[in-house]
């Protein structure tokens, strides 16, 4: 097929900045000839930010981890051959199934694409509510600080691995001044994701942290200021002054229904075949966490599901088959209690688990902030 050069250059468009969306575009950076493909990276904040990070990040001023953890997009391309805009998208008009189409921001601006990536990561309650603007999101980080260094009695809703590690960063910063109590509706910490033998070894851990725990029950959240709360089975906590709100996520989809009733899932997951892209829509993919495929949402996936859109997009692009079929990742977390330890879950072989020289050295001493930096061009 003669390629008619009047067409180019042709939109790719990624709409999400997070840990998927950015892998997915310097990936594409590397790949496509500028002449003929324009990349851009529509994202709701001028930055990426390092969730792994964001939990020390919101308790403690130590290390300054927000000059560290948003990382800005000025090296994210290489050669530079990739464009960001700023802005929220509240629409998708596909022009005909393969065919294109235009993604509308909600100042009305229209941006047309011939390849449209969807990969617009996780709303999360409580202190890793990012608000959008620079100057917001470092005052709301010094607001949750500040929330932590008032209170004596932090109870943090949630045992996922938010609720844990953010349980011992406040325990970490003041081992003996606060307490701090950790609500779970599950009888062991975490989900059934995970086999007992790691969910009991992590609980252990946390305990002799000196964390208290509350499993099997549920704490709604009350009005900020609120001192004294009582659980949903009626344990009493007379001088809890900060409930931090910790649990589930949910996927940042809203928007993404208007390319059709079918696409969004009533979990509000976006569908996607093995190639990752969106059945009855060529030329349209998702990665990450919004994703429709049985799985723990982390960003040690986004770098499969990245490898695997990026080659289906170059390959959608040039009029060619999908080139790579996503096939699952085992699962594997590491949880730090804070800086010095904590524990992790490889689902390899019988399963294996690791404990505090393992967690420290990988994860809790930096929070692969460095890694993350790198993988975005900060070498």
């Amino acid at each position: 097929m003669v390629e008619d050069k009047a067409q180019f250059p042709r939109n790719v468009v990624i709409v999400g900045g997070g840990w998927a969306g950015t892998l997915i575009a310097r990936q594409l950076s590397a790949k496509l000839d500028a002449s003929k493909h324009r990349i851009i990276l529509v994202n709701n904040r001028p930055f990426f930010i390092h969730l792994i990070a964001t939990a020390r990040m919101t308790v403690t001023p130590e290390d300054r981890l927000e000059d560290k953890a948003l990382v800005p997009f000025d090296k994210l391309f290489y050669n530079g051959n990739g464009t960001v805009k700023i802005g929220n998208v509240v629409s998708i008009a596909e022009t005909a199934p393969g065919k294109g189409g235009k993604v509308v921001l909600e100042d009305g601006e229209e941006i047309p694409y011939s390849a449209l990536v969807l990969a617009t990561g996780s709303i999360w309650p409580g202190p890793i509510n990012f608000p959008q603007k620079d100057a917001d999101v470092r005052a709301h980080i010094n607001s949750w600080r500040s929330k932590y260094e008032k209170a004596n009695h932090v109870v943090i809703v949630g045992g996922g691995a938010v609720g844990i590690e953010t349980a011992g960063e406040v325990k970490e910063a003041w081992p003996q001044k606060k307490k701090v109590t950790l609500v779970h509706s599950e009888n062991l910490l975490l989900n059934d994701t995970y086999p007992d033998k790691f969910r009991k070894d992590i609980e252990q851990r946390v305990r002799r942290k000196g964390i208290s725990l509350i499993l099997g029950d549920k704490l709604d959240i009350p009005p900020e200021g609120t001192v004294g709360v009582t659980t949903e089975k009626g344990k009493e906590l007379p001088d809890a002054d900060l409930v931090v709100p910790a649990f589930g996520s949910r996927p940042n989809t809203g928007f993404i229904s208007t390319l059709g009733q079918d696409v969004v899932t009533q979990h509000g997951t976006v569908r996607v075949d093995k190639f990752l892209e969106v059945p009855g829509h060529p030329g349209v993919f998702a990665a990450g966490d919004i994703i429709d495929w049985k799985e723990q949402k982390q960003a040690a996936k986004a770098n499969t599901h990245a490898t695997v859109v990026a080659a289906n997009v170059v390959s959608f692009i040039s009029g060619k088959p999908p080139a790579k079929a996503y096939k699952g990742s085992w699962e594997l977390i590491v949880i730090p209690v804070g800086r010095t330890g904590g524990s992790g879950y490889f689902g390899i072989l019988w399963g294996i688990v690791v404990g505090d020289w393992f967690t420290r050295v990988v994860k809790a001493k930096e929070l692969m902030v460095s890694q993350a930096r790198k993988l975005r061009g900060y070498d």
